[in-house]
C-alpha cells in the first residue's frame, strides 16, 4: 500500500518529515523517498529502495544535504515517489497512495499520440504517480486537476502535492484512507497516521473529509475543495495495516481491535462453539489485540507461546517473494515450550488471506508439542481481491483461501453462492470452515462476523469499504 508524511513550517522541519514518514513504514517496503523545499535552495530529493534496509537507515546519511521550511516524505509498495514534476502549472513534488485500476486505459486513450510519455518501471508498467501527475495537468489549475484526476481514475487516489507555496492534501474521493492535519507552534503537518503527529509534537486538529482537498501553510489550512457526503474507508485499517495508536473517523485501532475480539467470543458462548482451550494468544503482532478482547471476554488465560524475533526482521511485508517470505516468517517465530508442549491453544489472527504463513505457523505449533490448536480470524472470510488499496491484492481471487477451498467442494457452481458460504451457520458455510480445518491442520476454525466487526469499528455501514467480504461497492 502506502503512506505519507508533510510539513510546512517556518523553520527547517526536516527532521519532522524524516521522522513523520518513518512512522508510516508499516504500510509499505518497497520505495521511501523524501522531497524538500527552501527558498535559496529550491527542490531537493532523495529516493531509496527500502526492501531490505529500513526507511530510517536509508536516509540517515541524506539528512545533512536534504532540509527546508516544507517537505513530503512517502512509503511506497509500488512507484519511486515523491516524483519532481515540471508542467504549465508550475514546479511541484508528488505522492499518491492507491491503486488505478484502468492505468492502461488512461495511458492509451488519453495520452497516446506524439510527444506523449512515461517512464516505465522495471515491470514495464507505468509509474502511477506519474500517470496522476500528467492527468492532474490536463487542467488549468491544480485543484481542479487533482479532482480530475480522482474522478477518472478507477480504484483510489489518496494525494500529497508540494509547491513552493505549501502543501495540497487531497483525500481520495470516497476517503478509503484517512489525512490528519496537525497543529504546533511553529507550523502544520498532514499525514495518514495520527500518531505520527502526537510524537512529532502537533495536536490533531483536523480531519480532511471523503474528497476534500485542503492547502496547508506554516500559517494555517485553506480548504480547496469542500468534501462529498458518500465515504467508503477501508475496514482493515482497524484490522490490521492501522498503527494501533491511530485514530480514524475518532476510532482508536488499539480499542477496536479488543472490542472486535470481544464480540467474537460473545457471538462464539452464545451459540456454543467456544473450545476448552489452556490459553488464548494472538498471531503477532495486530492479532494480539483481538485476542486481549477474546480472552477478557471468556475469562480465558492469555499467553504469548510464541514470540515474533523483530530486531533483524522488524517489518512483517518483507520479503516480497512468496518463498522467502514464508521462511522468514518461520525464522521470526520463537516458541515459549512451556506454554506449547501439551497445551490446547485457542489463536486469533487479524485476517486469513491465503493462509500459507498460517499453516507453517500452525505446523511450528504441533511440531513444538501443542496438543491442539485452534483458529479464529478477526474478520470474516475474505472473498474478493481488494479492487482499491494494495490489501488482499491478487492475480486471480482463487489465491484466497476461501475462494480456493469454495471450488474444490463445488466447483464453479459453489462461486455463485460466496454470500451462503461466508456465514457459518449455512451448510457450505460450515462445509467450507471443515474443509479449511482439514486442510490447514485447525481443530477448529471461525470467522468474526461482518455484523459484529462493524460493531466493533462503531460506523455506520454505509461508510465503511467491506468489499473483501461482501464484493459490493
Amino acid at each position: 500500500m502506502g503512506g505519507f508524511f508533510g510539513a510546512v513550517s517556518r523553520k527547517n522541519c526536516k527532521y519532522d518529515v524524516f521522522f513523520g514518514t518513518d512512522y508510516h513504514s508499516h504500510l509499505g517496503t518497497k520505495r521511501g523517498g523524501m522531497t524538500f523545499y527552501e527558498e535559496d535552495r529550491g527542490f531537493q530529493r532523495q529516493i531509496h529502495n527500502i526492501e531490505n534496509t529500513p526507511f530510517r537507515t536509508k536516509f540517515e546519511s541524506d539528512l545533512g544535504k536534504l532540509g527546508g521550511t516544507s517537505g513530503i516524505g512517502c512509503i511506497s509498495d509500488t512507484d519511486p515517489q515523491p516524483l519532481l514534476v515540471r508542467s504549465h502549472l508550475g514546479l511541484f513534488a508528488l505522492a499518491t497512495v492507491g491503486i488505478i485500476n484502468n492505468a492502461e486505459e488512461l495511458v492509451e486513450k488519453t495520452f497516446n499520440g506524439p510527444g506523449n510519455q512515461f517512464m516505465a518501471m522495471s515491470s514495464g508498467k507505468v509509474n502511477s504517480t506519474e500517470l496522476t501527475a500528467a492527468l492532474i495537468n490536463r487542467c488549468s489549475n491544480l485543484v481542479d486537476g487533482i479532482r480530475y484526476a480522482q474522478q477518472i481514475i478507477d480504484g483510489s487516489s489518496t494525494i500529497l502535492l508540494m509547491t513552493k507555496d505549501g502543501i495540497i492534501a487531497a483525500r481520495d474521493r470516497l476517503g478509503r484512507l484517512p489525512i490528519v492535519i496537525g497543529q504546533k507552534e511553529d507550523g502544520y503537518c498532514a499525514c495518514m497516521e495520527s500518531f505520527a503527529c502526537l510524537k512529532l509534537g502537533y495536536k490533531p486538529c483536523y480531519n480532511l473529509g471523503p474528497g476534500e482537498i485542503v492547502k496547508i501553510t506554516a500559517d494555517g489550512y485553506e480548504q480547496l475543495s469542500a468534501p462529498g457526503e458518500k465515504m467508503r474507508i477501508c475496514a482493515f485499517l482497524w484490522t490490521y495495516y492501522g498503527y494501533p495508536n491511530s485514530n480514524y473517523e475518532g476510532i482508536n485501532v488499539e480499542v477496536m481491535r479488543c472490542n472486535n475480539g470481544r464480540i467474537m467470543a460473545r457471538e462464539e458462548q452464545r451459540n456454543g462453539t467456544m473450545p476448552d482451550v489452556d490459553y488464548v494468544a494472538g498471531v503477532p503482532d495486530s492479532g494480539v489485540p483481538h485476542a486481549i478482547g477474546y480472552s477478557n471476554e471468556t475469562h480465558s488465560t492469555f499467553a504469548r507461546p510464541f514470540i515474533k524475533y523483530t530486531p533483524t526482521w522488524a517489518r512483517s511485508f518483507t520479503p516480497s517473494n512468496q518463498e522467502i517470505r514464508n521462511l522468514v516468517a518461520e525464522m521470526k517465530q520463537i516458541p515459549v515450550p512451556e506454554l506449547i508442549e501439551g497445551k490446547k491453544l485457542l489463536l486469533v489472527d487479524d485476517s486469513i488471506v491465503r493462509g500459507t504463513q498460517l499453516r507453517e505457523t500452525v505446523d511450528f505449533l504441533y511440531k513444538s508439542g501443542a496438543k491442539e490448536v485452534h483458529m479464529r480470524s478477526a474478520c470474516p472470510p475474505i472473498m474478493y481481491g481488494c479492487k482499491f488499496l494494495n490489501f488482499s491484492r491478487s492475480n486471480s481471487e482463487m489465491e484466497l483461501i476461501a475462494r480456493k477451498t469454495i471450488q474444490k467442494l463445488e466447483g464453479d457452481e459453489g462461486q455463485n453462492h460466496i454470500e451462503e458460504y461466508a456465514d457459518g451457520n449455512t451448510p457450505r458455510g460450515k462445509a467450507m470452515r471443515n474443509a479449511i480445518c482439514q486442510e490447514m491442520g485447525f481443530d477448529s476454525l471461525g470467522y468474526q462476523s461482518l455484523d459484529g466487526l462493524l460493531e466493533a469499528i462503531g460506523l455506520d455501514r454505509d461508510q465503511v469499504c467491506t468489499y473483501c467480504w461482501t464484493g459490493k461497492e
